[in-house]
């Protein structure tokens, strides 16, 4: 394991959260990522599913979770299957978790192995009148891949299609939106590992050298400090390809005069940050790059201010327009009579903005949460104003990582260099 071991009470406090939430002689099953083949005998890393680190801590392939809170026998009212490992497995793929490793790690008694699974289960559901299972609702999927969830959702409801089936969705998104303090300690320390990696790299970048280049150095950091790599895909953009929301080529070659944006965060212990900042190649911004830096770098400030409790997303979201338009009109890109002609549904500042200023954030980047449900201390969200201005190949987008409290909003990435004249000084000290 990369990181120290999260003290089990997280995951102990996570699931009493989720079974005051079933319905009585219920039980809820979750079970793990697969191993994505790639083609041949290759094969991705294996990623946990996010439920699965969230009630247990287990980040280990073939695990499944079941909760019965009115089992019958005290011992099956948690219970961990795990993959049984053997000499061939140790030596071909390393070890695996023991089952007291695994009850350490999770808090729960009782451990299993996954082998053991359907027996047990039987007698669960016996006892039980509803099932919850796990399927992915976030709104952005588009599920071509059919996961173990999935499988074992079309063999249950074949075996046992007397029972009452709920969603376990819906209890984990309103769950999850909430952080914890040993949560946004997590999330903290992923974007303290991604400071490191943006400073490295502001004395990387220079003229002339290549996208990649810049994210072989934020990977190389990452992994010198525990991390497993980035949290989602690096965006590196140099020049027109910042205009690109989700460029991930990161194969151009970076010109003086270009700016480059680069959008990364690390992921620690399974949990992600995520930023994103906007520096000139040769160090020195142009007036016309500074006076659009500037406008983001305010919006950023006077969106992140706008996170607060009993806010929404939707009137967030047409506040931070709001604030748009003005910078825009100031830089010359929108006119009075844009605004004059403009519609609620499609407001002038999209042409130039094109996507959400937020997003939650945790174990997944895009984290759960509804976007209609009003702010609440313990949420974790991203702010990321940007300007693209297609007809001069400018993009720039800022972003940092927020907790909402009762007190205010905090920054968890204020200590990451932000102001252009900031950027420029420590990229020409």
């Amino acid at each position: 394991m990369r990181y120290p071991p999260i003290n089990p009470s997280l995951f102990a406090e996570n699931r009493i959260r989720l079974k005051s939430l079933l319905k009585p002689h219920s039980l809820a099953v979750f079970h793990s990522s697969d191993v994505m083949p790639t083609s041949a005998d290759g094969q991705h890393p294996f990623i946990q599913h996010t439920d699965i680190l969230y009630l247990s801590g287990i980040d280990q392939e073939e695990t499944i979770l079941v909760l019965c809170p009115d089992a019958m026998e005290e011992k099956h009212r948690e219970i961990l299957f795990i993959r049984e490992t053997s000499e061939r497995i140790a030596i071909w793929e390393g070890s695996k978790y023991t089952q007291q490793e695994a009850r350490e790690l999770s808090g729960i008694a009782t451990v299993y192995w996954t082998r053991e699974f359907e027996a047990v289960f039987r007698t669960l559901v016996i006892e039980s009148e509803t099932i919850y299972l796990n399927t992915n609702e976030h709104l952005r999927i588009d599920p071509v891949v059919e996961t173990r969830d999935m499988r074992f959702l079309k063999w249950c409801m074949g075996a046992y299609p007397l029972h009452h089936y709920e969603r376990l969705a819906p209890p984990m998104q309103h769950l999850r939106a909430i952080k914890s303090p040993q949560e946004v300690q997590l999330i903290r320390h992923a974007g303290q590992i991604t400071e490191k990696a943006f400073c490295r790299v502001l004395s990387f970048i220079k003229p002339d050298v290549w996208e990649f280049e810049i994210e072989a150095e934020i990977i190389h950091e990452f992994l010198k400090n525990r991390s497993r790599g980035p949290a989602y895909a690096s965006i590196i953009a140099s020049g027109k390809n910042a205009c690109i929301l989700h460029y991930e080529h990161n194969d151009r070659q970076c010109r003086s005069g270009d700016l480059v944006l680069m959008d990364f965060g690390a992921e620690y212990a399974g949990y992600a940050s995520d930023m994103t900042r906007t520096v000139p190649v040769n160090g020195r911004f142009t007036p016309r790059q500074k006076a659009v830096y500037n406008a983001v770098c305010r919006v950023l400030k006077a969106a992140s201010a706008m996170l607060a409790p009993g806010n929404t997303m939707t009137e967030y979201q047409k506040a931070v327009g709001q604030v748009m338009e003005k910078e825009l009109v100031d830089l010359g890109l929108l006119s009075m009579s844009d605004l004059r002609a403009q519609s609620d549904t499609a407001p002038a500042y999209r042409k130039y903005l094109m996507h959400g200023v937020s997003h939650h954030l945790g174990l997944n980047t895009h984290d759960y949460g509804s976007r209609y449900r009003a702010f609440e201390p313990g949420m974790v969200l991203t702010v990321e104003p940007g300007i693209y201005i297609i007809e001069e190949a400018l993009g720039i987008r800022l972003e940092n990582d927020i907790v909402i409290t009762a007190d205010g909003p905090v920054d968890l990435m204020k200590d990451i260099p932000l102001e252009a004249d900031c950027i420029e000084g420590m990229m020409h000290p």
